[in-house]
């Protein structure tokens, strides 16, 4: 894939105006409360698995409207004390895969809490989830998430998604190997996406590593790639020839750009100048609006893989450095 976005002299000073809904703050401080109404009632279960140092748990927890929501909780054997918390939010279309897939974490003497996306999970047989999604949205949809309950922020699909992503950092704070100060989020695509949300929407959150971001900047992202998971607003914009203003309207709720302003914590980005599925220009948008300490790595070849090992090994460091200096 060649250079197609803007240059990256621009890129860096790309701040465009943000399309915002006067409630989005009342939207949120309800939406949190109604979902805290039911009781939490996370669970760790032991997981039978032969691992020497690493400690496993089949957890589930209450997530929007008290839904079960699935994941996995990984913690160092024998630490002295809690332990700074990674919460693992998944890419569109994962679920949680396996133990041995988060060992990383943990190895750098992290717990990590891997959260499950609801009704994905499907489709990659090395990533299979265990998570439904019982609310539907009402209106006719593309197929995928994008457009489930899009005619009403109400009712999207994403308010549910972000809504589970803020209850599994409520149930990791309350896990006693925890170290509930220093919970950091991470993800990448749309996991980058929710990990961006979860940042601003939960008050405990330390710090965010934030990948390749979906969710962000719609407009221009649905305006420039052909690729999906935007095309799937593409091809229902293509059929809705008159639901132009209300699908933008409700994306406006869940927009990454309205997310990172109102970032305060430090956060690393990173960004692909090659990546056809989260144009660059979409990620550069939310890194420059967020208004904490924050750092993007720049991978001028990549595609949507960004840095792949190269940029966990950068993660690694920068988060060893933040909680050193406390």
């Amino acid at each position: 894939m060649p250079l197609f976005d803007l240059p990256i002299d621009e890129l860096r000073g790309y701040l465009p105006d943000r399309d915002e809904p006067a409630d989005f703050d009342d939207f949120w401080s309800r939406t949190l409360a109604e979902a805290r109404q039911h009781d939490l009632a996370a669970e760790f279960v032991p997981y039978d698995l032969p691992f020497a140092t690493v400690d496993v748990y089949d957890v589930s927890f209450a997530g929007w409207g008290g839904h079960r929501i699935n994941g996995w909780f990984l913690v160092p054997q024998g630490v002295q004390g809690p332990v700074p918390c990674v919460m693992h939010y998944i890419g569109y279309s994962g679920g949680r895969g396996f133990p041995k897939d988060h060992l990383l974490w943990p190895a750098a003497g992290y717990a990590v809490f891997v959260t499950e996306t609801r009704g994905h999970g499907g489709v990659n047989p090395q990533s299979p989830g265990t998570t439904g999604d019982p609310h539907g949205g009402e209106n006719p949809q593309a197929p995928g998430m994008m457009t489930r309950g899009i005619l009403d922020p109400e009712d999207y699909y994403y308010r549910r998604v972000f809504t589970d992503a803020v209850r599994a950092v409520d149930a990791a704070s309350g896990h006693p190997a925890v170290d509930g100060s220093r919970i950091i989020v991470s993800g990448g695509s749309q996991g980058g996406g929710i990990a961006q949300a979860t940042a601003v929407l939960h008050p405990s959150v330390k710090a965010a590593l934030i990948d390749v971001p979906f969710l962000t900047h719609f407009r221009r992202a649905v305006e420039i790639t052909g690729r999906d998971p935007y095309q799937e607003l593409v091809r229902f914009l293509a059929t809705r020839r008159d639901g132009a203003d209300q699908v933008f309207r409700t994306l406006s709720y869940f927009d990454g750009l309205n997310f990172a302003a109102r970032g305060q914590v430090p956060a690393l980005y990173s960004v692909g100048l090659m990546d056809d599925i989260c144009p660059p220009s979409t990620v550069f948008a939310a890194y420059n609006h967020w208004q904490g300490p924050k750092e993007i790595i720049v991978w001028p070849w990549n595609n949507h893989e960004g840095g792949g090992g190269f940029h966990t090994e950068e993660q690694l460091r920068y988060l060893h450095k933040l909680l050193a200096d406390g």
